[in-house]
């Protein structure tokens, strides 16, 4: 997806990464990130968000949840949009401050003490329940805790287990509820996603859960509330941040921005944020009929790979499909035209959209690329915890 974006904007990554890997450095199954273009990135978007008049908080599920990637964002991008308590532990002892609890995943209940203590901005809330648990452990500590609702989104655009959220015709009559709380104040809404890109043309485009979300925003002024927020996440970037400052929008929440990944970069490589990762593989058998097959292990199911290269060759080869609900020990690659194009134990070069916290995969953080000096700072598994 996004191998020709790397090779044009970064081809010193891909050398690097792939060095990495011949040398013995690195294993196969390994994602290289780039922490200079990751910091560069994360500076590009604050500075456009500030020029706006927009918060961001930002999100590193999608990179490993990793120590040193954190505090080079966190340089910039001061809070953090945690998907789900584990993560938000991890954000907050790199030294990120809380921007968003609950942002994808509720805190539970239990949990409660230990995130509020942290005094984050705002916690999400899908329903009455979640919402009086937060009152009840926020008031335990003497505090009121700001909350967004989180409201339900539109028929159709809603991925499968990320379900929940206030109805809209509902709303009302929850708000009354939570007012009588005495340790929340509703400070806002948000709902997911709120924008997403054409799969042909990479265009963002808002979806039907932005207009759910101002009208929320609307409704809860009526009722009296005031400096209401309102997070539209997905799809933020350089790009984007205009159209959610032009639509009402108050916060963002990059993720795949900050390593120049989202639809918009596998499409027009000149946008502003710079590739920063590439995903390092193997060829660790031939099939009888000359498919190489490259070890496995952090090919996301949603990634949309075309293809890898092998450097030693320099040869391009398309990846083939494989099932989503089949384990990736190996993805194989079309049979190249000279028998010799590859080797087992050739070096494979990807690149393409991934979650690596849901992989078994490993992340080499890499600084010193835009000096022209590379250096392997440090190996990690997919929760950010040194190998």
């Amino acid at each position: 997806m996004f191998l020709d974006t790397v090779l044009t904007r970064n081809s010193r990554l891909a050398e690097t990464a792939a060095a990495l890997h011949c040398d013995g450095h690195i294993p196969p199954d390994t994602y290289v990130m780039d922490l200079d273009a990751i910091e560069e990135n994360a500076q590009l978007l604050a500075r456009e968000a500030d020029r706006l008049g927009l918060t961001l908080w930002f999100v590193i599920k999608q990179v490993g949840r990793n120590p040193e990637l954190i505090k080079a964002i966190a340089r910039h991008i001061p809070k953090f949009a945690a998907i789900d308590p584990p993560e938000a532990r991890i954000l907050h002892a790199a030294g990120a401050q809380a921007g968003n609890l609950g942002h994808l995943v509720q805190i539970p209940h239990r949990a409660l003490p230990q995130m509020l203590a942290w005094r984050p901005e705002a916690v999400t809330v899908f329903d009455t329940a979640n919402a009086r648990a937060v009152s009840d452990a926020a008031a335990r500590q003497g505090m009121v805790q700001d909350i967004l609702v989180r409201i339900e989104g539109a028929p159709g655009s809603v991925y499968p287990g990320q379900e929940g959220g206030v109805a809209p015709e509902r709303l009302d009559a929850f708000a009354a509820e939570i007012e009588q709380l005495p340790g929340v104040r509703i400070a806002g809404v948000t709902a997911f996603p709120c924008v997403l890109c054409d799969p042909v043309s990479g265009k963002a485009q808002p979806t039907p859960n932005f207009d759910r979300a101002l009208a929320a925003r609307a409704l809860l002024a009526e009722r009296g509330h005031t400096r209401l927020k309102l997070s539209a996440p997905s799809a933020t970037s350089t790009a984007t941040l205009p159209l959610l400052a032009q639509l009402g929008a108050t916060h963002g929440e990059p993720g795949h921005a900050l390593t120049g990944t989202t639809p918009l970069h596998a499409t027009d490589v000149d946008q502003p944020e710079k590739p920063a990762y590439v995903y390092i593989s193997e060829v660790a058998h031939i099939l009888a009929d000359g498919r190489p097959a490259l070890f496995g292990g952090g090919f996301y199911p949603r990634g949309a790979i075309t293809g890898a290269y092998l450097p030693r060759s320099g040869t391009r080869l398309p990846l083939q499909h494989a099932p989503a609900e089949n384990i990736d020990y190996y993805r194989l690659l079309a049979r190249p035209d000279h028998p010799q194009a590859a080797r087992v134990g050739d070096t494979a070069v990807l690149a393409f959209r991934t979650q690596i916290f849901v992989t078994r995969s490993n992340v080499a953080v890499v600084s010193g690329l835009s000096t022209g000096q590379p250096k392997l700072n440090g190996l990690y598994d997919p929760l950010g915890r040194a190998v």
